[in-house]
């Protein structure tokens, strides 16, 4: 929404520019307009990042007025499109509806000067201008606020699913405890007294010895199946998806956050280890929750390169930055011990407003 209004600033801008360059308009009105714009895109950037009211209410009380001034310099098209900016910039920096409205009810003002019949006439157009704005950025705000709140909603859901998982992994092994138990338990103890039992006929009737021994082997043989059945109870294979296919989860998941992510993925996709895919998963993971939750971004980029000898993953941001200190955190340190003991390397750099690049190759 951001980056919609800061084109519509510019447009606005390029119209003031091209009609004092062409009609010789009051070169104020250039001035001006460039005061504005400038406020309405790196001004409101920095108001909004503070969401405190008293900053966004000196916003409007300095635009609003500086909007008035201009329009009766230059009543252009250019000059009612900032008063739609200021309006929907109203929506975003939440303030009280009445304050709204109250702006909305003023912008049509601008129109006093003119004659009864035509401002009007203008007035009406240029309120229901606005007010279509304000009403379609509070659409907008509402919508990003349902996919934020979807997008926590998936991730309690994941969580949840995971402590049912493991939940039901503990189950499963004391299960298989109890058949061991029960099981290869008690046929070990029948042929251990098998084995006793044929170890003290043996001198005296050898036949007998060597029927009791037969069965010690058909026990002996149906234990060592329960054995082979609960191994592979335990080893069966947990599906997972491809890595591409999970690093393309991620990235939807974070877009349906309000940060769009794009994934790029290069070089010759070949399968990995389950240690190697899951290292290189828990980094680009790390990364897209860092740039969610401190990043502050607006986009973020996600490679996955399959180089000749190596595997790379890198998470990259167009956010605010750091000046290091985020780098110590125990996420970042638990991907620094996951690469050195997989014989990879892990990085992690950031400059403050230039956004953070967080990087991971492992041998594969």
């Amino acid at each position: 929404m951001n980056r919609a209004l800061g084109v519509l600033t510019c447009g606005a801008l390029l119209s003031i520019v091209l009609g004092v360059l062409g009609s010789g308009e009051p070169r104020l009105a250039l001035a001006l307009g460039a005061v504005f714009a400038a406020l309405a895109t790196a001004g409101f950037g920095w108001v909004r990042a503070r969401e405190h009211l008293a900053w966004s209410a000196a916003y409007v009380a300095v635009q609003l007025p500086l909007a008035f001034v201009l329009f009766t310099i230059d009543a252009g098209v250019g000059t009612t499109l900032f008063l739609v900016v200021l309006v929907s910039q109203c929506v975003l920096l939440r303030l009280p509806r009445p304050a709204i409205a109250l702006v909305i009810a003023v912008v049509p003002l601008v129109h006093l000067g003119m004659s009864l019949g035509e401002g009007l006439r203008e007035g009406i157009g240029t309120l229901i201008s606005v007010l279509f704005a304000a009403i379609i950025t509070e659409l907008l705000l509402r919508e990003q606020r349902s996919r934020r709140e979807l997008a926590e909603a998936h991730a309690k859901l994941r969580d949840y699913a995971a402590q049912a998982e493991r939940l039901a992994t503990a189950q499963e092994r004391n299960r298989v405890a109890r058949d061991i138990h029960d099981g290869l338990g008690h046929s070990l103890t029948v042929v251990q007294m098998q084995v006793k039992a044929a170890r003290a006929v043996l001198p005296t009737d050898p036949g007998k010895a060597d029927e009791v021994l037969a069965k010690a082997q058909d026990q002996a043989e149906a234990a060592l199946a329960e054995v082979r059945r609960s191994v592979r109870t335990l080893r069966e294979p947990r599906p997972v998806p491809p890595l591409p296919e999970a690093l393309k989860a991620l990235a939807e998941e974070t877009s349906a956050t309000g940060v769009t992510a794009r994934l790029t993925v290069t070089g010759t996709e070949r399968p990995l280890p389950d240690e190697q895919r899951e290292a290189l998963y828990r980094a680009a993971q790390e990364g897209l929750t860092n740039v969610r939750k401190h990043a502050g971004a607006a986009t973020a980029d996600v490679v996955l390169d399959y180089a000749e000898a190596a595997v790379r993953v890198e998470v990259r941001d167009d956010g605010r930055g750091t000046d290091g200190g985020a780098s110590a955190g125990f996420g970042l340190v638990g991907l620094r011990e996951r690469a050195a003991h997989l014989g990879g390397e892990f990085a992690f750099t950031s400059t403050p407003g230039g956004g953070s690049a967080l990087t991971m190759e492992i041998p594969g």
